[in-house]
């Protein structure tokens, strides 16, 4: 079965207050932002200072975009080293580079390799 947009949206939702609680720093998704792709959704996020002051010295480094899957739900973490559409590519190509923090299972609250 696959999610709707508005699951995918609270998947997302639900990684960024993960994140938050991780990092004791509150995150939000960017509003506008949101790429659909036939295999999911990309949203991007920073912190929630960036947008109330939208002050470039309020940005944080280290919020790369992020997928959450249609099929499975599962997010799968880009990186900061190259362009979004290079990591798309990686991964529309299953040649993403294994890390033990590729994804993010939502059921579970937990980072994988697989």
């Amino acid at each position: 079965m696959m999610l709707t947009d508005k699951e995918m949206r609270t998947i997302a939702e639900k990684y960024i207050d993960f994140l938050s609680r991780e990092y004791d720093t509150e995150y939000m998704l960017f509003p506008e932002y949101i790429e659909k792709k036939a295999y999911g959704n990309i949203y991007a996020f920073d912190g929630k200072k960036y947008f109330e002051t939208q002050d470039v010295e309020d940005h944080l480094i280290g919020t790369p975009p992020f997928l959450v899957e249609k099929e499975s739900g599962k997010v799968v973490l880009f990186g900061t080293a190259y362009p979004l559409e290079k990591y798309l590519d990686f991964y529309e190509n299953n040649a993403l580079a294994p890390s033990l923090d590729l994804y993010w299972y939502p059921d579970t609250e937990k980072f994988s390799h697989k």
